[in-house]
């Protein structure tokens, strides 16, 4: 995924014609197609051999890079920093889907409990990861990927979620089950369990404040 590809990429093959659909690219209905596929970039990855679909590439208009031209309509590229601690310990890779969570001090209630109180909530959830530092796939079999920064296909309301809640504290990305990947993308966690809490030691004495 996002390879610019060339001429040199493309060959014509015969293939049952029984088998073949509307968006297969047939010589006979575009005989010029492989000059016209030259410099297009790849929106999913695909394997020698494979009849190569239109909804497979994209054209980078002007000096659109690649990650413009794998976003779909609508949606937006945000990126946000992690470590290997707040990344899954480098096991999310570029296609994966996560959750995103909040962690953060709450001044609020603080003031109530007279200690230092810390949350999280889940702020986006479903959402896929498009790159991991300036990788966009998995190469050469390497299947942990251990990067500073993650980059996020949002929506732009997400987006302005995102935002936000990196200036409220730090975020940390969960990694979805293939099962339920994708599944559910809303800007905010809806279950009812929103937040939960943890107190830091005080005098040798902890005291378990749950916010509400």
């Amino acid at each position: 995924m996002g390879t610019l590809v060339s001429g040199g990429d493309f060959t014509w093959q015969s293939w049952p014609a029984s088998t073949t659909g509307g968006s297969y690219i047939r010589k006979t209905d575009r005989p010029g197609a492989i000059e016209e596929l030259a410099g297009s970039i790849t929106r999913a990855p695909f394997t020698a051999g494979e009849p190569i679909r239109d909804a497979k590439l994209v054209k980078a208009n002007g000096a659109a890079g690649f990650m413009a031209a794998i976003l779909p309509a609508g949606m937006r590229a945000i990126s946000t920093e992690i470590s290997p601690e707040t990344g899954a310990g480098g096991f999310i890779l570029p296609n994966d889907f996560v959750d995103v969570i909040l962690s953060r001090r709450d001044k609020a209630a603080e003031k109530a409990a007279g200690i230092e109180v810390h949350t999280s909530e889940t702020v986006l959830t479903g959402v896929r990861v498009l790159a991991i530092d300036q990788s966009v796939e998995e190469k050469n079999g390497q299947r942990v990927v251990v990067g500073k920064t993650a980059t996020l296909e949002l929506s732009p309301r997400q987006s302005e979620t995102l935002a936000l809640s990196r200036q409220m504290g730090t975020l940390s990305l969960a990694l979805r089950s293939l099962v339920d990947a994708g599944k559910k993308t809303a800007d905010a966690d809806d279950g009812s369990d929103k937040k939960s809490s943890i107190n830091t030691v005080r005098y040798g004495v902890t005291t378990t404040v749950n916010p509400k």
